[in-house]
């Protein structure tokens, strides 16, 4: 998965609490993160994607991950679903 498939993947989900609903429900194919993004909100989804055995992408930065995404702000994180 490159992040350049992003966009036009129609089982994308962007933000935190999109990303932690998808892997909470054991749903996560592949989870993107922004390297720049603060620690203390993306902690507990590179916990979650960890112990679910997920595939974790770091993008750079969030302005990044936000073009990636088709968005026209940042993103801390997104998910493919399954």
């Amino acid at each position: 998965m490159q992040v350049n498939e992003l966009s036009n993947n129609p089982k994308l989900f962007i933000g935190v609490k999109q990303t932690t609903k998808v892997l909470s429900n054991n749903q996560a194919k592949v989870v993107f993160i922004a390297k720049d993004a603060e620690q203390h909100v993306v902690r507990r989804i590179i916990q979650l994607a960890t112990e679910k055995n997920v595939e974790i992408i770091f993008i750079e930065t969030m302005k990044e991950l936000g073009r990636a995404c088709n968005i026209d702000v940042g993103a801390a994180t997104a998910v493919i679903e399954k």
